[in-house]
This record gives C-alpha cells, sequence and structure tokens, in this order.
C-alpha cells in the first residue's frame, strides 16, 4: 500500500494581472514545505504536477527543502485548475472590479460559488473549459496512473478545485460539497491518501502541519 499526497499551490497572485505566478510567501510557503518532509525523512517515488506555472513552481520549491534534484516530475494537464474568470462570466457577463476590499472578495467568491454550480450541474459551460464530466475525468485519470503504476510515495502538486474535486470524489460527495472544500482550501495544504491498485482512501484533508509552530504562523493564506 503507497501514500499519496495531494497538495495546493503555493499562494499565487491574487488580484494581479497574471494570477498564474506564486507571490513571494507562495515561493516560501512551497520551500518550507520541502523542508519539513526533509527534516522528516520523506522520500517520493514520483512527482506530477498540473501544467500551469504555480503547479511547477511550487514543486520546484518543495523540491528545492527536499534537497533531491533527480525527481523529475510527470506533467499531467487533467490536473489544472478550472478557469475562474470563465466560470464568472457565464453568470455575470458584465465586468468586475478587481477584488481588493473585503466587499469585493466576498463579492467576487459569491460569483464564483454560483458559477461553478451552474457549471457542475450541466447548465453552463464556459469558454475554453472542459465539461464538469471531463473535468472529473482527468483527475480521475491521474489518480488511476498512480494506483496503476506506484506503491510508494507520490507527490501530486496541483490547485484547489482539482485537490477538492478528487477528495469529494473519494468520499462520494455531491458537486456542492467540493466547492465548499474548494473555497477553505490553504496554501500548500497537504490532503493524504492511502492506495492500492484497486482503490485510493482518503487518511486527511487540508493539513499545514509544515506551517504550525510560531515563526510560521502568519504564512498561512487561501488564494
Amino acid at each position: 500500500m503507497g501514500n499519496l499526497y495531494l497538495v495546493r499551490h503555493g499562494q499565487a497572485s491574487f488580484g494581479a494581472d497574471d494570477y498564474d505566478q506564486l507571490s513571494a510567501l507562495g515561493h516560501q510557503q512551497s520551500l518550507r514545505l520541502g523542508e519539513y518532509w526533509r527534516e522528516r525523512g520523506m522520500k517520493f517515488e514520483a512527482v506530477i504536477t498540473g501544467s500551469l506555472k504555480r503547479h511547477r513552481q511550487t514543486w520546484k520549491g518543495i523540491q528545492q527543502g527536499l534537497q533531491d534534484t533527480q525527481l523529475q516530475a510527470l506533467v499531467w494537464p487533467g490536473l489544472n485548475e478550472y478557469d475562474s474568470e470563465a466560470v464568472i462570466h457565464c453568470i455575470h457577463p458584465e465586468p468586475l472590479a478587481k477584488p481588493n476590499t473585503p466587499e469585493l472578495y466576498k463579492h467576487h467568491f459569491g460569483l464564483l460559488r454560483k458559477g461553478l454550480q451552474e457549471w457542475m450541474h450541466g447548465r453552463t459551460q464556459p469558454a475554453g473549459m472542459p465539461t464538469f464530466k471531463d473535468f472529473v475525468q482527468g483527475i480521475s485519470d491521474a489518480l488511476a496512473h498512480v494506483r496503476q503504476h506506484h506503491s510508494g510515495n507520490v507527490l501530486v502538486v496541483s490547485s484547489g478545485g482539482p485537490v477538492s474535486t478528487a477528495v469529494g470524489t473519494l468520499l462520494g460527495t455531491p458537486p456542492e460539497s467540493m466547492i465548499e472544500l474548494n473555497m477553505r482550501m490553504r496554501n500548500t495544504a497537504v490532503s493524504e491518501c492511502v492506495y492500492n491498485i484497486k482503490r485510493a482512501t482518503l487518511v486527511s484533508f487540508n493539513t499545514l502541519n509544515h506551517l504550525d509552530t510560531k515563526p510560521f504562523s502568519d504564512w498561512v493564506t487561501f488564494t
């Protein structure tokens, strides 16, 4: 039986012109996670990431912290995040101000929650995105690849949407529960599963053990 570690990327650049970049803190979070695992003797048999920049940058930080230059990540586009702007545009086609106040943040994520519900139930189809069924399939295929080709510790670096969808699929939750899991997921949070050739089973969700001491208490972020 192996252990699968699903990691959400470090803090990205929310509100910037290019969200798909880690912030300075996001790089620190990723490095710290790798250091935490190295301190505990963690070794990975394989690494799989989505193809987004923030996925690759998070893995590079973890790898630096692990001090393991031999591991090469398998890039799996099926682990990429949904396009939040396209999701929101389906239900709110008018331009939105950049969310830079608590009120605008609340409005943005309220629209995102509603847009995700519409997409997941097939009532909208955001431009440039797969159907929700195909989105789930891409994630399920990645998990199947792990079960079929590995038996040790495997690291998957992705985003909140794919990780929460993977967890929700393992637990058999409805789409609305996947959305709520997603909205509460923290940057570089770790969700652990045990797996064998037949199945994977969730052990823990959204943990930040690498940030649970005083020097890192203000490193906890959600975007």
